[in-house]
This record gives C-alpha cells, structure tokens and sequence, in this order.
C-alpha cells in the first residue's frame, strides 16, 4: 500500500490539526479541516493559519483535488471556501452531514433558504467509496457517533480519523452533542482498530496534558495497547459508562455557536442581512 506524504498544521487555539496528504513534491493533494481563525470578542476573521497551509501548497507545487471535512466540526471554523479560492479543490464531507444539517437547522431556526440535502458541498461521499489523491487509492470510512456525519478518510497506509480517537493518554471524543451516540462510537472505533496494527492514525486533536508537546500520529496497535478509553479488553457496555459519565462534566465547546453555523454550509457564512452584516445567532437555553 503506497505511503502518502503528510504535512501537519497546530492551530493552537482550537488545538486541531490540519493535514496537506500528497503523493509527492509536484503532484496531488488534499486538504483536511481546515482551521479558519476567528475572534469571538470581536467577531472578526482572519486567514492566518489557512494561509501556512496555502503557502506549503505552492511551495511544493501541488496540485489540490480535494478540500476534504471529517464532520462539522464544533469548535472552530472551517477555511474549506479559501483554500478552494487560493488552490482549488473539491469541497466534500460523508453524505449523513444532512443529518445534522437538520438537527442544527431547528436548533438555530435557520433560514427557510438554507436546505439540508448537502448541496452547500462540492462532494459528498458515501460509505466505502473510493477515489485518489494523485496515484494513492483513498476510501470512505463512515465514523459516527461523535455526530451522526463523522468519516474517517484513508489515504493509501494513513487515516484521518477526525474526532473519534485522540491520542492514547487522551482517549476519544465526546458523544452528547445533539446526535451523537456512545455505543456508536464504540463500534466505530472497532472499526479503525480492526484495522492492521501498522496503520497510521492521524488525529485531528490534540489536548496533552502540562508536560507533553502535541502529538498527532499514533498507530492501530498503540492505540489498542495504550488508549485509556478503549485499549483492548474495554467492553461496549464499560466504554458507554465512562463515555456518557465524562461528558456530563464537561462544558460546550467555546466555538460551537458560531462554528456550527458555519460548518454545515461547507464554511459558508450565513447570508448577510439588509444592512450588509452577516450576523450569527445564540440560541439561548437550547444546548
């Protein structure tokens, strides 16, 4: 199985990693998740953290095929419009997004213009389809349970698991934002641990504790050795325990207001209104 070359981005403030995957210096590429900065004091935007991503690209003159999303991330905006506008690139997420399209359509009473079929996408991929980057085959791995949308891409010997797994003294990603599911995440993760051992796994966050630089690559067999949430030997019925129990301690996300409402229009801000502003709305006492 071919090796993709990958670059890795921090973006320290939400912690996310995105990815620039290529088959070699020259060819093709594909972008995942990327990070769009933005000041919630202020409401302003900027292009800072796209724009390393953008400048790697040219300097490596690579082509970009794909603008690849994991799932409607909730805690920061998606940059998948300006890399498309810089670079170029198919903007594609898995085909459940409409789900959440739906679920976040009512929570924030959306515009009756703003459908939720996915059309906001350039591509959306189903389950086990299969496409290339260049000359390395990748495949659609269908994730959920951290949303009901979540895909992991694998990219010839790498998989982009978005927020599933973490690294292992981390553990996994939180089951109750609307949709999500615990018991689903369990078998979603044994679907990527069933993988073989030497499978790279590549995280999209990272949250080290104190002493710990970020980390973002980790295999299948350190994963099922050292994971502290579902190393081997946890059980479904033990993981949803734990699961559900540590999510009620934790609070939502910093972004998740304004990051959902973004996110599901493939990074798109709302329509502005009669006075040219685009605004975000607060849903009060709803999540």
């Amino acid at each position: 199985m071919k090796k993709p070359q990958v670059e890795a981005f921090l973006d320290r403030d939400s912690e996310t990693f995105t990815y620039v995957v290529y088959d070699h210096i020259g060819g093709h590429a594909a972008v995942i998740d990327p990070v769009l900065d933005y000041d919630p004091k202020s409401g302003r935007t900027r292009t800072d953290g796209a724009q390393r991503v953008i400048d790697f690209v040219r300097t490596h003159n690579l082509t970009v095929d794909w603008v690849l999303e994991t799932h409607a991330h909730a805690d920061h905006l998606s940059a998948a419009p300006f890399v498309r506008e810089q670079v170029g690139g198919k903007i594609a997420i898995g085909e459940k997004i409409t789900a959440v399209q739906s679920i976040f359509k009512n929570v924030f009473n959306l515009e009756k213009q703003f459908l939720v079929d996915g059309s906001q996408f350039d591509k959306l991929f189903a389950e086990g389809e299969s496409f290339n980057i260049g000359d390395i085959n990748a495949e659609v791995i269908y994730t959920p349970g951290h949303t009901p949308a979540d895909m992991s891409w694998r990219i010839g010997d790498a998989v982009f698991v978005g927020d599933t797994l973490f690294m292992p003294d981390v553990g996994t990603a939180r089951c109750d934002f609307p949709g999500g599911n615990a018991h689903t995440l369990y078998q979603s993760i044994q679907t990527l641990l069933s993988m073989p051992e030497d499978t790279r796994l590549f995280m999209c966050h990272d949250y080290p504790a104190d002493k710990r630089e970020h980390a973002y690559l980790t295999t299948v067999a350190e994963q099922k050795k050292h994971n502290i949430h579902v190393h081997d030997g946890v059980t479904e019925q033990q993981f949803v325990a734990m699961r559900e129990a540590r999510d009620k301690t934790l609070e939502m996300p910093r972004l998740i207001l304004p990051s959902i409402q973004v996110n599901i229009r493939a990074g798109k801000m709302p329509p502005a209104e009669d006075n040219g502003t685009v605004y975000f709305k607060i849903p009060v006492n709803v999540l």
